[in-house]
């Protein structure tokens, strides 16, 4: 089996926490930046209880410590600039690059800010402002600004020239603009590399390009260059002026960030939660959602009591009821999570939503009808009793049917109110689940058995 770095990380930080001399440490942390990422340095950091953080960052060197720093997330974030003196904050934010001053600025202090700010050069503060002119949800707050544009005009030696200084990654084309800096064209840096001096620039170019807004929202552009078959693909404004690109990379990455925020929103978690956050905080971001649910189990409560006397004389129908509930709860998770999924990447739509209803009706139908024979069949070997075993029988089938149903039309519905189906459509579902099954299958015991 292959390992990888990341393989290394619970092994270190146990090392880490465990550890009580100071060489020792100084080696873990001298192999830790070795061998993992950034990224990975900073869940390291995170990882270490917060009474232990301050005697591991003082170890580190000033570059380990930026890098660290602008990949924590933000209660980490704010957690360390509380910790330390302001100077040693302002030495942080020395080195601050534009990308990372618009991901911290919804963080940091005020004051942090500015000085930050302060540390750009001319170039850097412009593209800075320009971001400032878009929304935190559309592409434009997050241009990526390194990327080879020339003029139209311009020859195919001259062209050659500058790309002797050097690519930017994940570059396979220059742009072409015109005078006025719109966008017209561009070029494949292989095409570009064969050909001769003397060939037209302007011949060379593709002017069939697809281009993305500065208007556009962050993760359907995303989408888009993750699907384009390209490296990165430019960015223009209502002029069509060529003002920034989006890479691969950073698609991936705010697709990932997507996935992640709808994960821990499933949950109704804070998405940059310290892992070591406040009892208090961590109780009252869980507790909310607990108040929810509490709302939603008392309404389920009150249906079961409408029955209160149909189970009082079967009280089989009680110790049946968890089986009815958990399975129409699983059914219907199962359902809305491949929904949210398809919601989250554009494959669920008006014209399809009816056939993707059909087959989960149909796979509800099939479990629905298995599931609920075997169940039948263990209840009648349980307790003896012919009618119960039908009624749970008929629950189950019931209940597992309408949970597809609301696994489907929750979140979709959900999505059309622009409400986040992943932070808010399990609570629901299992609401309307709970309800339909015991309502089916104590409505059914009241009938039957009685």
């Amino acid at each position: 089996m292959i390992e990888y770095p990341i393989d290394k990380l619970p092994e270190l930080i146990n090392e880490l926490i465990l550890c009580d001399t100071t060489t020792r440490k100084n080696k873990l942390l001298l192999d830790a930046q070795q061998n993992l990422s950034t990224e990975h340095l900073s869940l390291l950091f995170e990882a270490i209880p917060k009474d232990l953080r301050m005697d591991i960052w003082e170890l580190l060197d000033d570059d380990t410590q930026h890098e660290i720093f602008v990949n924590l997330g933000d209660d980490s974030c704010r957690w360390l600039l509380h910790t330390l003196e302001d100077e040693a904050c302002f030495k942080l934010l020395e080195e601050v690059n534009v990308a990372e001053l618009l991901e911290l600025e919804e963080v940091i202090p005020q004051r942090f800010i500015d000085y930050a700010k302060k540390q750009l050069d001319e170039a850097q503060t412009k593209q800075y402002e320009l971001a400032q002119q878009y929304s935190q949800d559309k592409l434009g707050h997050w241009l990526g600004f390194d990327f080879l544009k020339v003029s139209e005009k311009l020859t195919i030696a001259g062209a050659k020239k500058l790309l002797l200084k050097g690519l930017p990654q994940f570059t396979e084309v220059i742009y072409l603009v015109t005078r006025q800096g719109r966008l017209m064209g561009e070029v494949a840096v292989n095409d570009l590399l064969k050909a001769q001096d003397q060939d037209s620039l302007l011949a060379l170019a593709n002017h069939d390009i697809v281009s993305l807004a500065a208007e556009d929202d962050l993760y359907e552009a995303a989408e888009v260059v993750i699907h384009s078959g390209n490296m990165a693909t430019p960015i223009v404004n209502a002029d069509n002026r060529l003002i920034g690109r989006l890479t691969i990379a950073a698609a991936y990455e705010l697709r990932q960030e997507n996935i992640d925020s709808a994960a821990v929103n499933a949950g109704g978690l804070s998405k940059d939660e310290d892992l070591f956050a406040s009892v208090r905080k961590s109780a009252k971001n869980r507790g909310i959602w607990l108040g929810i649910n509490l709302v939603t189990a008392f309404l389920a409560s009150w249906f079961i009591g409408l029955f209160g006397a149909t189970i009082e004389q079967v009280v089989a129908l009680a110790v049946l009821m968890p089986v009815v509930a958990s399975m129409g709860g699983i059914a219907g998770s199962q359902t809305l999570t491949v929904i949210v999924r398809g919601l989250a990447l554009g494959q669920v739509t008006d014209a399809n939503r009816n056939a993707l209803l059909k087959k989960e009706l149909r796979v509800g139908a099939l479990n629905g009808l298995v599931w609920s024979l075997v169940i039948g069949a263990i209840t009648y070997l349980w307790f003896n009793d012919g009618m119960l075993s039908l009624t749970i029988t008929v629950a189950i089938l019931l209940n597992l049917v309408a949970a597809s149903l609301s696994g489907v039309w929750i979140p979709w519905v959900l999505d059309r109110l622009k409400i986040d189906p992943a932070l808010s459509g399990s609570v629901i579902l299992t609401t309307v689940t709970d309800i339909v099954g015991f309502v089916t299958f104590l409505g059914l015991g009241s009938l039957l058995l009685l």
